[in-house]
Formats: C-alpha cells, structure tokens, sequence
C-alpha cells in the first residue's frame, strides 16, 4: 500500500480535486488528501498526502505559504483575478517608487474580507454558490500575517511580478485587488504560482505526467516524518514502551521539554508525540493499525 507525502506541480487549469482524482488512479490508492487549495488558475507546490499520511494534512495547514504573483492594475474583476468578469478599468501609469510605498501597508499583520468567489461558507452555504447567482452578502475581516511582501519585476506601466509570502488563510487575488484599491486604479490577480507550501518546496515538486511514467509511482513519495523534520527523533528502547505508544497510552520518560518524532526498536516512524515532564504523549500516531 501507498503510504506517504507527495509534491505536485499542479498544472494550470486543474482545480485540487482533480490532482487528487488522477493520483487516486495512478497509486490504486483511496486515502489522498491535499494541503492548502490552489484555485484552477494557480500552479505550483501542491503537498498530496496519501494512505497514513494523511494524518498529517491537520498539521500542514498551519504552515506559511510563498507565492509569486501577477498583479494587473487598471482593472477590477468580480473574482480577483484575470479568469472573472470586468466590473470596471481605469488608466494605471505607476512607478515602481509609488507601487513600493503604497505595499508597505499590505505588510505585517492585515484585514482582510474574504472575496465572494471562495469556499469559505455563510448560513451553511459557500460563498462561490450565491455569487454565481448574483448574490453577495456581508463578510467579516479576518486576521493574516503577510510576512514578505517584494516586487520583482516591472513588466508595464500597470504590470508586476510580487513575491508574497503569507500565513494561512491569505487570498493573494484579494491582496492584489486591495493594492489596486490602495492605488486608486483598481487591481487583479493575473497569475500565481506557489513555491513554498507546508514546508514543501518547488524543487521538491514534481509532475503528474512524471509520477505517471514512473515503473513504480509509490517510488516518488516522500516519508511522512518528512514532514516533521523540524521536531528531534527519538527512538524507543524496549518492547514495554513501544507498546504502550501503540495502545496510545502515556510513556514516563527523561528528557528535555518538546516534540518528538517516535520511532520503534526497528526504525517504523509511530507517531507524533509531546514530551512534558516526564511524561512522553501521543499528538497523532503514524503506524498501520
């Protein structure tokens, strides 16, 4: 069985579900998960979780995403970005000088509302449904962090390339129609492409067409504890303890404060655990019940 984390490059024109539908067929595999949606428009690192990983997805969301982005000022679009309809355009002659001091205020903690063409839901429907029939209803602001915010190129007088790097929840098409807002011309989202999701990379990233071809697609997975190098290994010493990790059942055990990847005797990655002191917890076990 497959068990283990895959980086996708998604294509262009793909929504998630559909990355997932076609690894399900390649891998003979029905737990695929993903973190953190790319709309169909979007490319880039896309970290697919399959079999055991899965339970990893919980954690992968809380993780800082990077993207680079184009923004197109002088329009406004009812999405945010290229692929809506145009609610207005305006002329935009903007220096980089004037596009750099009006970012300052996108940078650091942020506001921002939602746009209407997302899955976020209100009274239990999503909010991309009522827009489609017109309709558009009050959203609240939300709390993001934009950690890094650059231009890195100038492709017009109303073109730009921007590198943002984000928290969670961040919706780049609405960072862009807010900067056109900022600007006084109106502003959309032209192109996206994430480089850095979960942890994960884009020189990690591969394509579906490359794990197609592969003899053995499996081969392309990444370990699950893959993800959670960040945290220090600890092996388990005698049968006793293994045990009671996998019942789920406390362990007393000396050592420093913190999260540790538990490995068994023979190496098997069992779980997630917090050790407080002295006593060793499981967070979200790895092993094949």
């Amino acid at each position: 069985m497959a068990n283990g984390i895959l980086i996708i490059d998604k294509p262009q024109d793909w929504t998630s579900h559909d990355v997932v539908a076609k690894l399900r067929g390649i891998l003979h595999e029905k737990r695929i998960g993903h973190a953190g949606t790319l709309d169909p428009m979007a490319t880039g690192v896309l970290p697919v979780f399959v079999g055991r990983a899965t339970r990893a997805v919980e954690f992968a969301a809380e993780r800082e995403k990077e993207y680079i982005a184009g923004l197109q000022l002088g329009v406004v679009t009812d999405t945010q970005d290229v692929t809506g309809n145009v609610l207005s355009t305006a002329p935009a002659d903007v220096t980089r000088e004037g596009l750099e001091a009006a970012l300052e205020a996108f940078r650091g903690n942020i506001q921002q509302i939602p746009p209407m063409y997302s899955a976020i839901k209100k009274d239990g429907r999503k909010l991309y449904e009522l827009a489609r029939r017109g309709q558009e209803v009050e959203r609240r602001p939300r709390p993001v962090t934009i950690y890094r915010l650059e231009i890195l190129d100038q492709l017009s007088p109303s073109a730009f390339t921007l590198r943002v790097l984000c928290s969670k929840g961040t919706y780049v098409r609405t960072l862009c129609h807010d900067i056109g807002q900022a600007l006084g011309c109106g502003g959309t989202l032209a192109s996206l492409r994430r480089t850095k999701s979960a942890g994960f990379t884009l020189d990690q990233a591969v394509t579906l067409a490359q794990v197609a071809e592969l003899e053995d697609p499996a081969s392309a997975l990444l370990p699950v504890e893959a993800y959670f190098t960040d945290h220090p290994a600890l092996r388990l010493r005698n049968a006793g303890a293994e045990k009671k990790i996998r019942n789920g059942s406390s362990l007393t055990l000396d050592g420093p404060d913190g999260t540790y990847r538990v490995y068994s005797r023979a190496g098997e990655f069992l779980a997630l655990s917090k050790l407080e002191k002295g006593c060793l917890t499981t967070i979200k076990s790895f092993f094949e019940v």
